[in-house]
This record gives structure tokens, sequence and C-alpha cells, in this order.
């Protein structure tokens, strides 16, 4: 996973430094913000092309792509990279299907997070906070303290506090600790 946010740090300019136990935070914001819309406040807007192939590929991993229907952790209908909208026992899908609702679903969470968000995120930041929005849902993270933190300007409280959504049916689950890690690192990298 390191060398999956080194790549996205070197995509969106930054040199990647190591990754410590305290978060690194920077004064950098995305150079374009989109233009204000929906909520009072939010940045609204729409991401690049490019911020989304990159949250797409950030995501995928730990998502891992299916091609039958199968229930999650919680029981909830799931193919393909975590495609949950409609889905049910017996649902078939392809890489095409799978790379379209990837694309969709990413698209949705971005747009979402971007309505709760008030100032700019730079293209980690962005990428981190959908990862976590598409894994347990916009209006979790709109009212998270991730996002209050965030939006009062505290980047390294935002990026630690996404670690605390580490549990599926109220258990601590390793691997969400594990990709909470990621995206706290991949924020804090921002």
């Amino acid at each position: 996973m390191k060398n999956l946010i080194d790549l996205i740090l070197r995509l969106f300019g930054r040199t990647p430094e190591p990754l410590k136990t305290e978060p690194i935070v920077t004064n950098e914001v995305a150079t374009k913000q989109a233009p204000k819309s929906g909520k009072a406040g939010a940045i609204g807007g729409v991401a690049t092309a490019t911020v989304i192939a990159a949250i797409v590929a950030f995501i995928g991993p730990w998502e891992g792509r299916r091609y039958v229907a199968y229930q999650d952790i919680v029981g909830v209908w799931t193919i393909c990279d975590g495609h949950t909208k409609g889905v049910k026992q017996g649902d078939t899908a392809d890489d095409v299907e799978c790379d379209q609702f990837a694309a969709e679903d990413v698209a949705e969470h971005n747009a979402g997070i971007r309505q709760c968000i008030t100032r700019p995120m730079s293209p980690p930041q962005e990428i981190a906070l959908t990862s976590l929005a598409f894994n347990v849902g916009i209006g979790a993270v709109c009212g998270s303290t991730a996002v209050k933190r965030f939006n009062a300007g505290d980047n390294a409280g935002a990026c630690e506090a996404i670690q605390m959504w580490n549990k599926a049916g109220g258990k601590v689950v390793k691997g969400l600790v594990n990709r909470r890690q990621a995206e706290s690192d991949l924020c804090a990298a921002g």
C-alpha cells in the first residue's frame, strides 16, 4: 500500500516523505477550487478525472474484485469492487461492468463529501476522505469528527480521526484498521 500512496503523491506533484507516527501537515491546497454549490459553504463541484481514477485505484485493493454477488462482513449484498446499489443474491458482473460501477460509485461518493467539505482539499486528502465515504457512507463521513476537524482547519486532527472508523458490526476488524491507517497516512501526506 505504501507504493500506491507514493505513486499517488508523485501523480499530484509531491515527493513522498517518509510516513511518521505524527501526521505530516502542509499548507498546500489544490490549485483549482471547485465552484461553490449545494450546502452553504460547501466546496461542491466535481473532482477531476485524474482524482477519480486515483480514488478508484486506491479503493480497489481494499475492496477486492468479485464477479458473483456475496454478502459482506455485515450482510450487505455486494459485487465487483464494493458495489452495493441494487445488488441481490445470484447477480454476476464482468470487468467492464465492474469498472463502470467503480467509476460511478466513486464519483457519487466524492460528490457527496464535496457537499460537506467547506475548504479546499489536496488530492491526497480528497482521496482519503472519499475512500472513507465509499466504505462507511457519505452521511456518516459528513457527520464525522474527521470532517468537522478538517472544516475547522485541523488537518492533523482530521487525518487522525479517520482511524476511528475501524469497526464493522460493532467489532474492530483488522482489515479496517489497516485501511484506516492507509487513508490516514495518505491524508496526512497531502
